[in-house]
């Protein structure tokens, strides 16, 4: 009887052992549901991605110097880019802009060299909002399915996807041939008698033709290759405004004279046609903005911009990177991006603004979801990476933008900047690893790579229009540093050299701690200012701040000097051991970028300090272990 006893007792609490583990693996299971983690963006030019050709003509055509495809992006190529620790991807230069390669037998008219940039043209020269660039296609009969395939794939791969839309300006030979039934493409109505009508969607210059710039700096047309309509001419009458706001009928070279200006309903006086927000519709959200535009007469162009984002939205992609954003009245702003958030709450929307001063009207009125955080953040890692500035600086960076740091993108490299590894930036892609550890975990916005950064490409060709620096965006060419990882359609980094293969192992390490760190959607305290006043040895070279949330407290050091080590006794003060509820004692530090180490940070009379010694480029970034 006893032996029955001890076996039931011993079954029943077999019973609850095994209810207590799954429930507490449910709870798990739960949290892991309701963490909100950081969003990583990989901005990635389909034209160059899968570009294999190494020829690198400059000048090239397509058939001389290669093109990407959207079918590059196979299932491999997607899962290595997830790994990576990527959550989005912006594919750059997906609606169809002008190009110079002849399109012809496929119903496509012609672009003339004359107001094309490069010969692969600007994605930011728009010539059909509701169709897909022809040169990413396999067959560009069949462009548009094509794409909707890539739709698939990245979605299946467990990533969302961006693609651009440029209000402030289209091409200049903008036709919209692909525009639904019972759509207008835009400047069909246009009244072209007139400078100004609250409904055209261009600007005219009445009286006057359009004449091409003088080319200036030896710069012609496809490097001076004889082409039958590169003669110097294009028919455009009456002219219209250029796309960054020249009202000259011969703009100048530095001019986007490749584009023209779209109207949204600001008079030639720079007074508005249209209702203006009330200053409390800053504090509310996209349904009310949304219900204000309801009863109000918009002006045409903003409806033409909104039916295009329903369009691409309806085909599955999940937001948009609007290009100078600033350049257009919030307004229209919060009219778009209102009707977009009604049919997709969740759409990310990111948005290029530079002035410091209109950030928060374009969060707030303009309900974007995320701006460039390149004149505070980038600006002042830039010059730190290239030995110019203080670390001193980060902190009062962080601090002026405490209210909005959310909205804040953060970025090391864009199509717009120089490549890292050039040597009109840093020289060394190594000198990026500090940046990137500040940028990825100062701050709960999301993260940006650009393609090629992983693997320190430098930017080095001279494509065509443009210097290097910069991968070309006009032109035909190959990326030699991302090529070596394509290897040769593998995906496999298989040809990278030992230093690359390290780059891209650093950049996948911490991406993919981020994207898991409950800690960096949490609370951030400086340390840094502390530590410059408490602590020996601790200099403007070296930056220290905390994150912390309920569960994950972060100590993260990074040094900025590329060929100095610091050792010294880091300072937590006791503001922050006090929000931490630590006691006197020890407590273990695991750092979790290489997991190379194990340090101790001992409280002592409410101050803590831990040892720390930090090579050249090196970041820790220490979590407290329970």
């Amino acid at each position: 009887m006893k032996k029955i006893v001890l076996v039931v007792l011993s079954c029943f609490a077999l019973i609850l052992g095994c209810a207590e583990e799954k429930e507490q693996t449910n709870i798990k299971k739960m949290k892991g549901l309701n963490k909100q983690t950081k969003k990583v963006v990989y901005q990635v030019f389909p034209r160059l991605f899968g570009n294999t050709n190494t020829t690198n003509k400059p000048w090239g055509t397509i058939h001389e110097n290669g093109v990407g495809k959207f079918s590059d992006f196979s299932d491999k190529a997607l899962l290595e880019i997830k790994d990576l620790g990527i959550t989005h991807i912006w594919y750059t230069g997906v609606p169809h802009h002008a190009v110079v390669t002849d399109y012809s037998k496929f119903g496509i008219s012609d672009d003339d060299p004359d107001v094309v940039k490069g010969r692969a043209g600007s994605p930011y020269a728009v010539k059909d909002y509701y169709n897909v660039n022809p040169d990413l296609a396999e067959d560009p009969g069949n462009r548009l399915e094509e794409f909707k395939s890539l739709i698939e794939r990245t979605h299946n791969a467990g990533l969302k996807l961006l693609i651009d839309i440029v209000p402030n300006h289209v091409a200049r030979n903008y036709e919209g041939k692909s525009t639904p039934k019972g759509l207008e493409p835009f400047g069909a109505n246009d009244d072209t008698s007139v400078e100004y009508k609250k409904n055209n969607n261009y600007y005219y210059i009445t009286g006057e033709s359009f004449r091409v710039p003088i080319w200036q700096n030896g710069y012609l047309p496809l490097g001076g290759e004889q082409h039958p309509l590169a003669d110097g001419e294009f028919e455009e009458n009456p002219a219209k405004w250029t796309g960054n706001g020249s009202r000259l009928a011969q703009p100048d070279f530095n001019d986007w004279y490749e584009t023209v200006k779209i109207n949204y309903g600001v008079r030639p006086d720079g007074s508005y046609d249209f209702d203006t927000l009330p200053d409390d519709y800053a504090q509310k959200d996209f349904k009310a903005h949304h219900a204000f535009w309801s009863d109000k007469d918009i002006p045409d162009s903003w409806i033409k911009f909104k039916d295009i984002a329903m369009y691409w939205l309806e085909m599955g992609v999940d937001g948009f990177r609007f290009d100078m954003a600033e350049m257009v009245p919030v307004e229209f702003w919060s009219y778009m991006n209102s009707s977009i958030k009604m049919k997709n709450p969740d759409a990310f929307l990111l948005a290029e603004v530079y002035n410091p001063d209109l950030y928060r009207t374009y969060i707030h009125k303009g309900k974007m979801d995320y701006l460039y955080d390149k004149v505070e953040l980038y600006d002042s890692l830039k010059h730190i990476m290239q030995g110019h500035g203080w670390t001193d600086h980060i902190p009062v960076v962080q601090k002026g933008l405490q209210d909005i740091e959310h909205q804040m993108l953060h970025f090391l490299e864009n199509h717009d900047e120089q490549r890292i590894a050039s040597q009109d930036f840093a020289g060394n892609a190594a000198k990026g690893k500090p940046a990137m550890v500040v940028s990825a975990t100062i701050s709960t916005s999301p993260t940006m790579i650009y393609f090629g950064q992983e693997v320190g490409e430098p930017g080095n060709e001279q494509a065509g229009f443009g210097s290097p620096t910069r991968t070309s965006i006009f032109d035909y060419i190959g990326v030699p540093h991302h090529q070596r990882w394509v290897n040769n359609k593998q995906f496999d980094g298989g040809e990278l050299r030992p230093e690359e293969k390290e780059l891209r192992d650093f950049y996948k390490r911490l991406l993919n701690f981020t994207i898991e760190s409950e800690a960096l959607m949490g609370e951030y305290a400086d340390i840094h200012y502390y530590n410059r006043d408490h602590t020996e040895n601790y200099n403007y070279r070296v930056l220290s701040y905390v994150r912390w949330s309920q569960n994950e407290q972060l100590i993260i050091v990074s040094n900025f000097d590329d060929d100095k080590s610091y050792s010294f006794e880091l300072k937590i003060p006791p503001e922050i051991i006090n929000k931490w509820n630590l006691k006197e004692g020890s407590v273990n530090l695991t750092e979790k970028l290489y997991g190379k180490s194990t340090k101790t940070l001992n409280v002592h009379e409410g101050l803590g300090s831990v040892s720390i010694e930090v090579a050249p480029l090196e970041s820790l970034i220490l979590q407290l272990s329970d």
